[in-house]
């Protein structure tokens, strides 16, 4: 069973003369264990595809299903249900919410799910310290870098046991070590059975994946194998 396939999707934004063809007719698959990195221009739909594989959007056209369930069959309640279990999100603006700390932050998609506070924070500080961010864990998003804002989303993304991991360029305000390392991490979050669909635009970081999908236009224009050893 696949993490995620999307199938003959179709998303447009607006209507008439002012429409917008964000994807046509996309159709890719990501299975449990690969790690898939798309590249493309701005304004290629590499986001709008990354919403929709995680369920923050409904394509015009086409299914997207995630662990074998089509997503458009699921009520409000359900799918929030799925994205909080399965699925691990960071987003290009990164959406921390500035009132709680760090370490409350990446604690809340599992208290939302029902974890115990205490058994939340323990693995929210896991999780940033596998980021190299725990001792940071007390402050607040507005006194922290952005490096380090960056590396708690990233720790928001990755804490539970989610079998999909959607990152919307995951490098963006790291130097080029760090960057490594987060890459290192989902590589190895891939080689114990998640998946990953990574939009980049670092070939060096594209050089982590199993396969690098170049989108232009909203259509994929073409799929190469990837795992560059230079990039390891």
């Amino acid at each position: 069973m696949s993490a995620v396939e999307l199938t003959d999707v179709t998303r447009t934004y607006g209507e008439g003369a002012q429409s917008v063809h964000a994807l046509r007719g996309v159709s890719l698959r990501v299975d449990p264990g690969e790690l898939v990195a798309v590249m493309g221009p701005s304004g290629s739909g590499k986001s709008t595809l990354l919403n929709l594989a995680g369920g923050l959007d409904r394509p015009a056209s086409g299914t997207v299903s995630v662990a074998g369930t089509d997503l458009a069959s699921l009520k409000p309640k359900r799918l929030a249900a799925l994205r909080r279990r399965h699925v691990g999100y960071v987003f290009q603006d990164l959406n921390l919410i500035p009132a709680l700390t760090a370490v409350e932050n990446v604690m809340l998609p599992r208290e939302l799910d029902g974890v115990r506070a205490g058994r939340a924070r323990r693995e929210a500080l896991a999780a940033l310290a596998e980021v190299g961010v725990e001792p940071a864990a007390r402050r607040y998003p507005d006194e922290l870098s952005g490096g380090q804002r960056q590396r708690v989303a990233i720790a928001r993304a990755l804490i539970g046991e989610r079998g999909l991991l959607l990152a919307d360029e995951p490098t963006g305000a790291l130097d080029t070590r760090m960057g490594d390392e987060v890459l290192q991490l989902l590589r190895s979050r891939c080689d114990n059975g998640a998946a990953v669909l990574l939009v980049t635009h670092e070939p060096r970081y594209a050089g982590w994946a199993d396969r690098v999908v170049f989108l232009r236009d909203g259509e994929i224009v073409d799929s190469t194998e990837s795992r560059l050893e230079s990039a390891r």
